[in-house]
This record gives structure tokens, C-alpha cells and sequence, in this order.
């Protein structure tokens, strides 16, 4: 009852905005969920290789790394509303394409186009929270905010599991899965209407990065003087994040090809796995603040990671379903639980000048690794089979998130957020 009383009274200190944002994150992850835990199964169906998931993947990756920074700066200068009203729309159209198109170079342009626009939404929804917020809400918002994502794509999952299953009764396994993908792509576009409800203070124009009055724009040489320790603090939680997301883009788009091609389990079943995955996540992030009380935020986040990488290993090796499904609900829960943690430290050691760029940094950076990493995931699996390939796949993983844990640590051990940097 104290946990539950602490975190309703958390709630109720949040203001219409928070409120609002995540309304929006949730109908955008409900739409995702579906559509991502069944696409791949999409691209099979259509008759092409493995290798053109791959690819897919790789080129949504490689799009929203390379969009990241530029969507940031646009969040900082323009304004998180109009910036996420944007995105929304736009990769909402996307998805309705990636639904019906055939050919594979529409699809390889669809799946680029997609990273492109979902940046816009995701880069701003972390600042916009941070901005309407006190830093002492912050851990429990973040907590809470991921949590309720995790939630929603579960739902995503499960809803897009079942109604696959169900329209192949109907109908062609092509247009059961074309029609759950519509669906999906249809709540996607819902998150529009908490967006336009928001409201948002204007920008004055132009508003050079951590200076509050001037009268030309700032130089770059300028701009990295003024945001010295920002600047630092953003490349150093870079590094820890393309080392993460190398080790995430190995395993994670592949999770559900994993359960069908080692175990041979129905679109249901492995829709409730890896729902069943997040809901474990959503769990472990309400714990999440917690630990942080017990252990600070820094210790917190590696002592979840490292209690992960058993997890791992046996999902990597055990030809039993019901192992490797506890493997991945674990590792799953606990790999996760520490990623609303970092956001708010991050946030709390930059500047609102600069928020948007330091998330949009930390997000390029693990799509580099996904883009990176993708290919050579399945070029993996397609070479050493069902077992092997996933088994050296997972072990891969395993060890880049042990280095990116242990350097976690000894980098930021002595940082916590109890002095705000803000402006």
C-alpha cells in the first residue's frame, strides 16, 4: 500500500502536459508493438530472405542515427510540440505504406523513411518531460513514463499476435498480417490528438544554445565554451550507448525469429512472450527508483545490467522453451529497468538549452549500433543455423554489454544529479 500510495501521489503532481505526453507515447507504442512484432513475419511472407530483414532494420537504424541530431536541434529551436506533431503524422503515413507495399526496394525505403520521421516523436518526448517537470520527479517520472510504454507495447504485442492468428482463419497468411499492420498503423496516428492538446510557451527566435540574451547567434567555438561540461557529459554517456546498442542490435529485432525458427511456436505465442517480456520491464521500472534510494542511480543502472547477462546466456543455450522464455523475461526486465535512470541523470547534468541535442546524441548513437549490428546478426544466423547462430549471436551480445557496464561505472561513479545544471 506505501508503494502504491507513493506512486498515485506522484501522478497527481504531474501537470496536464505530462499528462497529455504520455497519453500520446501510449497510443504511439500500442500502434508499434503491433506493427513491429508481426513486420517481420511480413517481409517472410512476401517471400524474401532473412537477409532483407536484415537490411530493413539496418536502414531504419542508419536513418534515425543520422536524423537524431538535426530532429534535437529542431526540438531545441522550434519547440517539442510542433516537432512531435510532425513526426507522428508523418511516420503514421509511413507505417500505413510499409503496410501495403511489395516490392523490396519500397520496403527497404519505407523502413528508411520510418527511422526518419519516428525520431521527431522520440527525440522530443524525454525533454518535453524533463521541461515540465521538477528535478525531484524525475527518476519516478521517467520510471513511470517507460513503464507505461512497456505496458502499451505489451498490449501492442499481444493485440497483434492474436489478430494475426485470427485473420489467417479468414483469409490468406499475407492479408492477415497486412491487415493486423494496418490496424497497428491506425493507433499509431492517435498519439496526434494528446500532441495538439499540449501546450507549449513560444520559443523566442533565435535562442543560441545556454545563453539567455544575444544578439547575433553564437559561434560554434562559442556554443562549446559556454556548454563545456554539458557537451562532455553527452560524448561520455555516448560511448556507453553505442557500446549497448551494438550488443541490443545483435539480439533484440530478432527475438521473435528466434522463438519461431528455434522453438516453432504459433505468432500468438510468441506475441505473449515478448509481451510478457515488457510487462516484466514495466515491473522492473516501478522498482527502478527504489534501488536508486538504496544504491544510488549509477550503481543501480550496472548492478541491473550485469544481473541480466545470466539471463542471457541461458536464453542463448538451452533448447527448452520454457527456460528460454524465463531467460528472456529476466533479461528482458532487468537490462531495461535501468534505462529511465540514465535519462533522468543525463538530464539533470545538461542545460534546457541542450536537452534535446543530448537526447538525440544518446539515441544516434544506439541506432549506429542497431544499423551496424543488424546485418551481421543474420548474416550469422543464416551461416551457423537456429541454435549456433543465435547461441553466438547472444554470447556476442552478453560481452559488449559487460564492457559497456563495467564502463558505465568506473566513468560516472562519482556523478549523481543532486546539483541541477538547468537554466
Amino acid at each position: 500500500m506505501t508503494f502504491i500510495h507513493e506512486w498515485s501521489r506522484q501522478f497527481q503532481t504531474y501537470n496536464k502536459n505530462i499528462k497529455l505526453a504520455i497519453w500520446a507515447n501510449v497510443f504511439s507504442q500500442i500502434g508499434l508493438g503491433m506493427f513491429m512484432v508481426i513486420y517481420n513475419f511480413y517481409i517472410r511472407a512476401l517471400g524474401l530472405s532473412q537477409d532483407v530483414n536484415g537490411q530493413i532494420i539496418s536502414l531504419t537504424a542508419l536513418a534515425t542515427a543520422i536524423i537524431l541530431v538535426p530532429a534535437g536541434i529542431l526540438s531545441d529551436r522550434l519547440g517539442r510540440k510542433k516537432v512531435m506533431v510532425f513526426g507522428v503524422v508523418f511516420s503514421g503515413i509511413v507505417l500505413i505504406l510499409r503496410s501495403i507495399v511489395e516490392p523490396q526496394s519500397l520496403l527497404l525505403v519505407t523502413g528508411f523513411l520510418t527511422g526518419l520521421f519516428t525520431a521527431f516523436l522520440q527525440v522530443s518526448s524525454i525533454p518535453w518531460l524533463a521541461e515540465n517537470s521538477l528535478p525531484k520527479q524525475r527518476v519516478h517520472l521517467f520510471s513511470l513514463h517507460s513503464a507505461l510504454m512497456m505496458v502499451a507495447n505489451v498490449l501492442g504485442s499481444i493485440i497483434g499476435g492474436l489478430l494475426t492468428d485470427i485473420f489467417s482463419m479468414m483469409t490468406t497468411e499475407l492479408l492477415s498480417i497486412r491487415y493486423t499492420l494496418l490496424i497497428g498503423s491506425f493507433l499509431y496516428l492517435l498519439a496526434f490528438f494528446p500532441i495538439i492538446k499540449m501546450t507549449e510557451k513560444k520559443r523566442k527566435q533565435p535562442i543560441p544554445y545556454g545563453q539567455k540574451e544575444t544578439k547575433k547567434q553564437r559561434s560554434i567555438k562559442q556554443f562549446v565554451k559556454h556548454n563545456q561540461t554539458g557537451l562532455k557529459v553527452i560524448g561520455l554517456f555516448a560511448i556507453a550507448q553505442l557500446i549497448i546498442g551494438s550488443g541490443s542490435g545483435l539480439v533484440i529485432p530478432y527475438l521473435n525469429l528466434y522463438f519461431a525458427d528455434r522453438f516453432e511456436v504459433s505468432n500468438t505465442i510468441i506475441g505473449v512472450i515478448i509481451s510478457l517480456g515488457q510487462a516484466a520491464t514495466a515491473v522492473a521500472m516501478f522498482i527502478g527508483p527504489q534501488v536508486v534510494k538504496r544504491l544510488g542511480e549509477v550503481r543501480a543502472v550496472v548492478t541491473l545490467q550485469l544481473l541480466s547477462l545470466p539471463f542471457l546466456l541461458l536464453t542463448a543455450y538451452t533448447q527448452q522453451f520454457w527456460l528460454a522464455s524465463i531467460g528472456f523475461l529476466f533479461r528482458q526486465a532487468l537490462m531495461n529497468a535501468g534505462n529511465p535512470i540514465q535519462a533522468s541523470l543525463v538530464m539533470s547534468k545538461v542545460n534546457n538549452s541542450i536537452k534535446g541535442l543530448a537526447n538525440s546524441v544518446n539515441q544516434m548513437v544506439f541506432q549506429l549500433g542497431w544499423a551496424f549490428m543488424g546485418p551481421i546478426s543474420t548474416s550469422i544466423v543464416l551461416r551457423y543455423g537456429s541454435y549456433w547462430g543465435y547461441a553466438h549471436v547472444f554470447t556476442i551480445t552478453a560481452g559488449l554489454y559487460l564492457i559497456g557496464s563495467l564502463y558505465f561505472y568506473f566513468v560516472f561513479r562519482s556523478l549523481s544529479s543532486t546539483h541541477e545544471t538547468e537554466t
